[in-house]
């Protein structure tokens, strides 16, 4: 369906933001990305991704943009333009570069369609799960309360695991946009989660300003940033605009950084 994709996707230099963005074609990303909403997603040609409830969404609205128009106005193409780098390809401490955000980038008409337009919506969708010794609250749709779970077994497995991270967890669903901005947080669809804030780090903490962030700290451990990418959650701290507590459910982008690994990261 996708083979002639890449075909009718411009790329500007401004998506460049790793040399891993070249080890992915845009056609690669995209069957990537309809494979893992195969469960959301009807069909997908050059232009939209219909999804089964009938709706429509532009893959490409042809627009250079900055990096910030990119992450208030994303497009599906926008979404996928930088490639997040797995615990493999980057080390746990190394600083991400300058409006390098991958998976930041979201979407909202596609995550609402997707996982609910509203709070009520998300909400009949909400199952609890046990995480060590705590209850919480996260989706089922897409299999994310499934993923959520296996994340704690593999954590559960780590002997050396520092489990002060991963108890009093920070919060699960939470209909709410993300702070200073109109873009919703990958929370209010329940397909989030934080660690503990007392272990964690935030970009507006340390001073920083959106496109200007000249710290960066990080505390969380290699293994459960790993045991999180594992199963399909991409972590805040990869990002030049870094959330350390943050892991959310997206697994295209996950898709897509597995693949530009095999291929050997672009170190």
């Amino acid at each position: 369906m996708l083979r002639a994709l890449a075909i009718f996707l411009i790329w500007s230099v401004v998506h460049t933001a790793s040399a891993a963005a070249d080890l992915v074609s845009p056609g690669e990303r995209l069957n990537l990305f309809e494979e893992a909403y195969a469960g959301a997603i009807a069909a997908l040609d050059e232009t939209h991704v219909t999804l089964k409830s009938g709706k429509k969404i532009l893959i490409d609205d042809g627009l250079r943009k900055s990096h910030q128009n990119r992450l208030t106005n994303a497009d599906l193409e926008d979404m996928l333009s930088q490639i997040y780098p797995t615990i493999t390809c980057m080390s746990i401490d190394e600083k991400p570069v300058r409006n390098f955000d991958p998976g930041r980038i979201r979407n909202d008409t596609f995550m609402k369609a997707v996982f609910g337009q509203s709070a009520k919506e998300v909400r009949k969708e909400l199952v609890t799960i046990d995480w060590f010794g705590q209850k919480l609250q996260v989706t089922r749709r897409l299999g994310v309360a499934n993923a959520l779970k296996r994340v704690e077994a593999d954590l559960r497995r780590i002997k050396e695991l520092d489990t002060s991270f991963v108890r009093n967890m920070g919060g699960t669903f939470n209909w709410r946009r993300i702070a200073g901005t109109k873009r919703m947080s990958v929370h209010s669809f329940a397909a989030a989660v934080d660690l503990n804030t007392k272990k964690a780090d935030y970009w507006r903490w340390s001073g920083g300003k959106p496109g200007n962030v000249p710290k960066y700290k990080n505390r969380v451990p290699a293994n459960i940033v790993a045991a999180f990418e594992k199963h399909g959650f991409i972590w805040g701290g990869r990002w030049y605009h870094y959330d350390t507590m943050h892991f959310e459910y997206r697994p295209a982008i996950m898709a897509i950084a597995r693949l530009a690994e095999q291929r050997g990261c672009a170190k």
